[in-house]
């Protein structure tokens, strides 16, 4: 009650309200991780979370977890949901990402065009506590460094990078008219031109060339479509046709699947979507934590044989849901559509949800990789990772400002470096702990409790 109280409040008072906050959740009780005695056995959490994946992708799945800790960290987060819910947290919630690692982060373009950096995966989002957000960041950052061979130092300044970022840019939309903090955004030209060093600079201006480059017709459909560009190339074991999606009955039923897909779009989008004619769909194999939830690419083609391709993607309940409350959406299509509306400065026009024929199933739909530029983070290189680390950062500070009340959480942050201290040595012992459960897991999989593909 005292949030929502506080909501329209003036800027000095939310900040005193937040700094309060300190008495009950001091910024240095968040700096320790020590697995609690109830811990569940890990391996036990990730079969768990296999119930209603299709079993004979969990062999891929488990596969991608095994290459590194880091692969292991981006499959796992449902262990993490555990471990997040039992450290200290300050009461103040936020539309949070839910699987916030650097991997999720990254440049797309937006509707008119333009290159902006942003996180960019939604599938576990749900309203939670913010620092739920940040501690799986620069987590995900000290483990990403230490898979790369980056000394402990610069993983350290890299980490360090995130929070300050986060900080410091909270702080400055803590005072920024609600409008203007709603029309942010962070232009991909604005982070090239403060990559350090010249030749650095030039390269990931190459990059971004490249990008710009790549629209559908040019790039995406003579690397996925088939000879006669009607049909979906097969590429398995991660890009294929099942049996069914071979005959005529199921694209008619994928075509009502759309039909109730269109209505979750704009009436503007929707008209658009209407141009184009659905031709072929099949099964894809995506990301790592993904493996194994159903997944397809549909191609569809225009009067002017201009293509579209759209993903197909299944919602399942987010793994944050048993300890920050279940969503309040029908479908958990929506619940991602709604989280990543909010989150995101500028989203695909083409971003809708969906169910499928089969009971419980729920799915959301986007454009397939549109002009996506992936970020350095198995670089050798500690000053990529700790630029890398200081836009993620601004890019998590900007969702949350939107989200919460960015003046109640700067408050608690407050202008110095304690906050900072307390998360560098969470990263580090929480990162000690994600190299134990990835051993966990290697022996799961040397016994046979865990198979793998080979």
């Amino acid at each position: 009650m005292l949030m929502r109280t506080l909501a329209r409040a003036p800027i000095a008072q939310r900040l005193r309200a937040g700094r309060g906050l300190r008495e009950t959740a001091p910024r240095k009780s968040h700096a320790h991780w020590k697995a609690p005695t109830n811990r569940p056995d890990p391996i036990q959490l990730l079969i768990e979370s296999d119930a209603g994946r299709i079993p004979k992708l969990l062999p891929i799945r488990y596969g991608r977890m095994q290459q590194s800790p880091f692969a292991f960290l981006r499959g796992a987060a449902a262990v993490m949901a555990f471990d997040l819910a039992e450290t200290p947290r300050t009461g103040l919630r936020v539309q949070a990402c839910g699987d916030c690692h650097i991997m999720n982060f990254g440049a797309f373009a937006t509707p008119e065009r333009n290159l902006v950096f942003d996180i960019n995966d939604f599938d576990e989002t749900i309203p939670a506590p913010w620092e739920w957000d940040v501690k799986r960041l620069t987590v995900s950052i000290e483990v990403a460094g230490r898979s790369a061979g980056i000394k402990s130092r610069y993983r350290e300044h890299a980490v360090r990078a995130a929070v300050r970022s986060y900080r410091e840019h909270l702080g400055e939309y803590a005072t920024m008219p609600s409008l203007e903090v709603w029309y942010e955004r962070i232009d991909f030209q604005q982070l090239l031109d403060r990559v350090p060093g010249p030749k650095n600079r030039r390269r990931d201006r190459r990059v971004s060339e490249r990008a710009r480059r790549k629209t559908v017709p040019n790039n995406l459909l003579p690397s996925m479509a088939a000879k006669d560009k009607t049909k979906i190339k097969d590429e398995p074991p991660l890009i294929y046709h099942l049996p069914s999606q071979r005959t005529s009955a199921y694209l008619r039923r994928a075509a009502s699947i759309f039909k109730r897909y269109r209505t979750s779009l704009h009436e503007s989008y929707r008209v658009l979507l209407d141009r184009f004619e659905l031709l072929d769909v099949a099964f894809k194999v995506v990301g790592i934590g993904s493996v194994g939830t159903f997944c397809e690419v549909a191609l569809f083609r225009d009067a002017q044989d201009a293509p579209l391709f759209l993903q197909i993607k299944e919602a399942r309940a987010s793994v944050l849901e048993p300890y920050a409350g279940r969503s309040v959406f029908s479908t958990h299509g929506q619940r991602v559509v709604y989280g990543q509306r909010l989150m995101q400065a500028s989203s695909d026009i083409f971003l809708g949800w969906t169910v499928g024929l089969e009971p419980g199933r729920h799915f959301y739909v986007r454009q397939l990789r549109d002009m996506k530029i992936p970020m350095p983070v198995d670089t050798e290189d500690p000053t990529d990772l700790a630029y890398f680390a200081d836009a993620c950062g601004w890019a998590l500070a900007r969702a949350h400002a939107r989200t919460g009340d960015p003046a109640m959480i700067a408050g608690y942050l407050g202008s110095s470096d304690a906050f900072d201290d307390a998360i560098v040595k969470f990263a580090k012992d929480y990162a000690d702990q994600t190299e134990s459960d990835y051993s966990a897991l290697l022996k799961a999989i040397k016994s046979g409790r865990i198979k793998v593909a080979r």
